[in-house]
């Protein structure tokens, strides 16, 4: 199958050359850019020898009659123009900005600040949680990628709260991510001086990915209604943990908790259960698609603390792009994305 990536000199973008330059069925047609005419390898000196092939300019209808998928690593407002313009074509669309995640337009304008799309392109693309939406993602021609953020967060806390065994009111989020989840744009917020040696907090209650887990939690559970959601800046390169705190409706121990874990996960080949009284780290799954999840029950105050981690780039990103193209096209979930997690 051929596939165009639009976006492809931000972050997301090199990712998804990274993984489909090895992808054992997708061939890469073309890749666009707003700067046409440089050779990728001028962007990403690291692909010399590798990819040399030239950006070209965005024209959906010529992108749609040669490839058979788009990818969209494009930001939040441009994506939903692209999305637009190739939804009136035959094109697989898998989107990975925050467009299309939203099925409320308001809540759209309230968090983003921006006009949504039309709703009716809203009401068409599915919500790709792999793991969780795998069904509609294979009957699907339009996917709204997860965000980084709610894809750690929403793995970590689907299987207590779809089994109802938590207070919904409870909820608490604290997510750390590394520099490269703010994109290659400048900013002094990411400059090394910045960040090195430093630990931020930002965007306190106030970040655009709360009504997008809030919106899948609420699917889950009817009950569900308000998170408390935190944001940090890590002085590292790659890589998401969310630590989650909720409170139990009645006693469970950690093991019970963690058996519920391997039972719903035993079919997700990308999420990996840390055993009893071990907790997964960020260097465990750095450069890879996995999702490392470690839990522990208080029997004291009744909480259960669980910790998810991931590569913002790949399983928040790119990595669950390809995973979701594979299961649109009805290919094995796991083609393309079997690399070992970078160790140290």
């Amino acid at each position: 199958m051929k596939v165009s990536i639009i976006g492809t000199t931000g972050y997301g973008g090199g990712e998804l050359l990274r993984i489909l330059h090895h992808h054992p069925v997708y061939s890469i047609q073309s890749i666009h850019s707003t700067r046409e005419e440089l050779t990728i390898n001028e962007e990403y000196p690291h692909l010399n020898g590798i990819f040399e092939q030239k950006l070209e300019k965005i024209d959906p209808y010529k992108i749609a009659k040669e490839s058979d998928l788009v990818f969209l690593a494009t930001p939040s407002r441009v994506s939903g123009k692209l999305a637009e313009a190739f939804s009136e074509t035959d094109i697989q669309i898998v989107d990975l900005s925050g467009d299309l995640r939203l099925t409320d337009p308001n809540e759209y304008r309230i968090w983003y600040k921006e006009e949504p799309v039309k709703e009716d392109l809203l009401q068409t693309a599915v919500y790709g949680l792999s793991e969780w939406n795998r069904a509609k993602i294979a009957s699907a021609k339009i996917v709204a990628n997860p965000g980084c953020y709610p894809t750690a967060a929403l793995l970590g806390l689907a299987p207590l709260v779809k089994e109802e065994l938590i207070d919904p009111s409870s909820i608490i989020i604290d997510a750390k991510s590394g520099a490269s989840g703010a994109g290659r744009a400048g900013s002094k917020n990411i400059n090394f001086s910045e960040v090195n040696e430093n630990l931020k907090i930002y965007k306190v209650n106030e970040h655009q990915h709360i009504p997008e887990i809030e919106q899948q939690l609420k699917k889950w559970s009817s009950k569900v209604k308000q998170i408390t959601f935190s944001t940090h800046l890590l002085p590292i390169t790659r890589g998401i943990m969310a630590t989650m705190y909720v409170q139990l409706l009645e006693e469970k121990s950690t093991g019970e908790i963690l058996e519920l874990y391997r039972e719903t996960y035993a079919n997700s080949p990308f999420i990996r259960v840390k055993a009893e009284g071990q907790y997964p780290s960020i260097k465990e799954v750095s450069g890879s698609n996995f999702c490392d999840i470690g839990l522990h029950a208080d029997q004291r105050t009744g909480r259960v603390t669980i910790v998810a981690v991931i590569d913002n780039l790949m399983k928040g990103a790119a990595g669950q792009a390809v995973q979701n193209a594979n299961i649109m096209n009805g290919i094995d979930e796991k083609a393309g994305l079997g690399f070992v997690p970078l160790y140290p």
